[in-house]
């Protein structure tokens, strides 16, 4: 009888860490300036030319590393979610997260217009944890989380908060332009310095979540299973859906609201390596921000010099996904 083979999981990893290296690469040459692979080697690693350095270095190579960090960042955090709901079609806008954000920089730039442009970011960050919060009180009864009730709930809140960020946004005048930009979910002017700004948030939490792997999969197993290994239930969920909540908050800082990628990403590594946390959050980070840096690339490269937001590319690809997935799970006949 001769046994089959089957290629290790874990293979997948270092598999999708050079996918992501050769789409760098690729990055790093596309836009109005164009350059080969080759060129951009060359440039990176020997003698090169000084507008080509100034290039790379000054406003590419900062920007597809904050595509790159944010896009993993988001998809930890739906990662995180969909084991602690137990539900594939959820993603960091079921705690608030995105319309959390969304409210707090239009707020921001309604009430302080003259802020300056870093305190954007720190402000939507600092929405939707105050989100989260609001979508978690709400959620707790008689002492604990129903992952139901927390998806339920959070839907009603992101719609709330969504509704009246539309409405101030209608009242508002022409100066309101830079929160569009911001929602619409970009990684354009992306610089070292917000990369620094994100850098230490994310050098934090993505090691503790990796620390966390196997308590994640024991939430994922259901309240029942969880309880029955001693594990306590309401801390634990706790804990995951605060750290969920603040991976896609650091995300949000570094490049707006870019819809879909918590969804996708995860879904797409469990079908890789299975639903065992360990595996599957380095997989969803890796394709997470392999998607952010393809659509940044991808929005860069159609019509050059014009950008299209890499948001809005992440919600032409997801939005059908979406659909697909509600299809297949059975919510849509």
């Amino acid at each position: 009888m001769i046994k089959a083979t089957h290629r290790p999981k874990h293979s997948s990893i270092p598999l999708l860490a050079l996918l992501l290296c050769g789409l760098g690469i690729l990055a790093l040459g596309t836009g109005a300036v164009r350059m080969s692979p080759a060129e951009v080697v060359q440039a990176l690693l020997g003698p090169h030319d000084e507008t080509q350095a100034r290039i790379l270095y000054e406003l590419r190579l900062p920007r597809i590393l904050v595509g790159a960090l944010c896009g993993a960042l988001f998809a930890a955090s739906g990662a995180i979610l969909q084991g602690v709901v137990r539900n594939p079609l959820a993603s960091p806008d079921i705690v608030g997260v995105a319309a959390g954000a969304g409210l707090a920089a239009v707020v921001n730039l309604m009430l302080l217009p003259n802020t300056p442009a870093w305190l954007l970011p720190v402000g939507a960050s600092a929405g939707a944890l105050a989100a989260f919060g609001l979508v978690y009180v709400l959620a707790r009864q008689s002492g604990e989380v129903l992952p139901i009730r927390l998806a339920l709930i959070g839907v009603a809140v992101e719609a709330s908060l969504d509704g009246l960020r539309r409405l101030i946004l209608v009242r508002a005048d022409d100066s309101i332009a830079q929160a569009l930009i911001f929602l619409s979910g970009t990684v354009y002017g992306a610089d070292w310095e917000r990369l620094f700004r994100v850098l230490p948030f994310a050098a934090v939490l993505i090691p503790i979540t990796l620390l966390l792997h196997r308590r994640l999969d024991v939430l994922s197993f259901g309240d029942e299973t969880a309880k029955s290994l001693g594990m306590r239930l309401e801390p634990a969920r706790l804990v995951a859906l605060a750290l969920a909540a603040g991976l896609a908050a650091v995300a949000v800082m570094g490049v707006g609201i870019l819809g879909f990628v918590g969804l996708i990403a995860p879904h797409a590594a469990r079908l890789l390596v299975g639903p065992r946390f360990g595996l599957l959050l380095p997989a969803s980070m890796l394709l997470g921000a392999l998607l952010v840096v393809a659509a940044d690339a991808l929005g860069r490269g159609l019509i050059p010099p014009i950008e299209i937001p890499a948001g809005l590319l992440t919600t032409l690809v997801g939005a059908p996904y979406f659909l697909y997935l509600m299809r297949k799970t059975g919510r849509v006949r």
